[in-house]
């Protein structure tokens, strides 16, 4: 600088200009020179590879509704890691043990929150549940509540007489219409709803109500969910919402009101009862919640908004997963005839055949086990689990992942990737009994309930309600499709997977006495 001053001064005063040119010339030169070689030490990564779309849309045209097919399918064009252009917004799909490793573990905390669908704000009142909810405070307390009372092993140990009680009066319906067709999942769902909603506040449905409110109620559930996994032109052109051009918003409206209208009711009666006896003597769920809300911490106040979202994470989350997951066992144990033989010989070893089965014998079946992980790897419930969102842009498999994109975890696709199963498309219970693999999110070969820190809630509870329901049917009945038909394992996607069409099978007695039946 000492130089340039020095020159400056000897120069006459018209070649002034000319020289300053020149000095902040140079110095641009210099800075320039350091970010280019800085840049090329530490260079940006790429975007992900993807299908090129149309001005606009995007690859939203090009969209299948079986999402879950459709994403495996582009990953075998563009790789493991993929993006999409989904109008606004930018789509990731991760369809790689090592990809979902970096988002579920290595960088956990950034993609802990969701990109919540409108649809998903309209049923849960703003997203105040525990699937939608941003990663912080609010969701840290919903599901410490949950967790700790609702689906702790304790809570889950203490109420198994309720389980016992539902799953026997299943037993007793389906023993009431030996020789003609059952719908099974129908059947399941409302046994499991039951237990649900004795655990929340007490109600079941019973008698000549269970077949016709098992269907419709599982209607209901169904459509949500899948109105929860459909494609919304408002999600990627947000100034669109408001025209709600698919009706999906609407649709939500009509289905979470008449959620929240049954919630109402149970609130209110609740309330109601606690006011005229002047104390409160129940014990379930709802109680619980309503006692938070009176107590709750003043910094994140628990609300009665909290209170109806989490029963609709309980009633529709515990009730159509579970379902689903064993009607897929029994569809693919119907088809295998074989597989459900050896289930039947390991219950009949176990819980005899003069008995039924008790939640007590599960420890004891280790093929039934590996029957129900089998299930989870063909038939995950959330093939995509539910879309993570990265709070910042960060590094995944060497590409670019910019803030606020929807995150797709292909775990469908994980699951039968040959070069990670053998014969990845054969329903084939027997991988599992080395004890290779288990459900706790640590392996990302095999991961059905997800990882880190958004990990399913319900694990204990799907479990126990899974085997005991999937062991029940099989050791008490025989079952078989109309004129030796198999069933049709075509799927259908939706944020919760579920088969296209229903299994209706014919159920016979095997337990030599029948008083289990009755």
């Amino acid at each position: 600088m000492a130089l340039v001053l020095t020159l400056l001064q000897s120069l006459p005063s018209d070649n002034i200009p000319l020289i300053i040119l020149f000095t902040f010339s140079s110095l641009f030169a210099v800075f320039f020179l350091k970010w280019w070689l800085a840049k090329c030490k530490n260079p940006i990564p790429p975007y992900p590879p993807g299908p090129r779309g149309v001005p606009l849309l995007g690859n939203l045209p090009s969209l299948d509704p079986e999402l879950h097919t459709y994403f495996m399918r582009l990953s075998r064009a563009y790789g493991p890691v993929y993006q999409l252009r989904l109008g606004n917004k930018i789509g990731i799909v991760l369809t790689s043990p090592s990809s979902a490793r970096q988002v579920l573990k290595d960088h956990d905390t950034i993609f802990a929150n969701r990109d919540v669908p409108i649809t998903g704000l309209v049923a849960t009142q703003g997203g105040h549940d525990i699937v939608w909810n941003p990663y912080g405070p609010e969701w840290r307390m919903l599901r410490k509540i949950c967790v700790l009372k609702m689906l702790s092993n304790k809570t889950l140990d203490s109420v198994y007489a309720l389980r016992r009680r539902e799953v026997r009066q299943t037993v007793g319906y389906i023993y009431s219409r030996v020789g003609s067709p059952v719908n099974v999942g129908e059947q399941m769902f409302l046994t499991i709803l039951n237990v649900i909603t004795n655990m929340l506040w007490g109600g079941s449905v019973q008698g000549t109500e269970r077949a016709s409110l098992g269907a419709e109620f599982r209607d209901l559930v169904s459509e949500l969910t899948e109105l929860l996994g459909q494609p919304n032109i408002s999600d990627f052109f947000p100034g669109l919402a408001r025209f709600d051009f698919q009706g999906l918003e609407k649709k939500m409206h009509r289905l979470a009101g008449k959620l929240d209208r049954m919630f109402d009711g149970m609130i209110e009666q609740r309330l109601r009862i606690n006011g005229e006896s002047g104390k409160q003597e129940s014990e379930d769920f709802l109680q619980f919640l309503l006692e938070q809300r009176d107590g709750g911490d003043s910094k994140t106040p628990f609300t009665m908004t909290h209170v109806k979202t989490l029963l609709m994470d309980m009633v529709v989350g515990g009730s159509d997963t579970s379902s689903n997951a064993t009607e897929f066992a029994m569809a693919e144990l119907i088809n295998k005839q074989e597989v459900m033989k050896k289930a039947q010989q390991e219950l009949d070893q176990v819980v005899g055949k003069n008995n039924i089965v008790e939640e007590s014998h599960i420890q004891k079946l280790p093929y039934l086990y590996a029957i129900m992980k089998e299930t989870l790897r063909l038939h995950p419930v959330l093939p995509l689990l539910v879309p993570h969102c990265p709070s910042e842009t960060c590094t995944i498999d060497g590409y670019t992942i910019p803030k606020g994109s929807r995150v797709f975890i292909n775990v469908w696709a994980i699951h039968r990737d040959p070069s990670i199963w053998e014969n990845p498309l054969e329903f084939y219970p027997e991988r599992f009994l080395n004890g290779k693999w288990d459900y706790s999110g640590s392996d990302f070969s095999y991961f059905p309930f997800g990882s880190g820190r958004r990990i399913c809630a319900g694990i204990a509870m799907a479990e126990r309600m899974f085997m005991y329901s999937l062991a029940t049917l099989s050791h008490s009945f025989d079952w078989k499709m109309r004129d030796g038909e198999k069933v049709d394992l075509t799927e259908k996607f939706g944020i919760v997977l579920k088969l296209k069409t229903s299994v209706v099978a014919i159920p016979t007695p095997r337990l030599s006495d029948s008083a289990p039946y009755e």
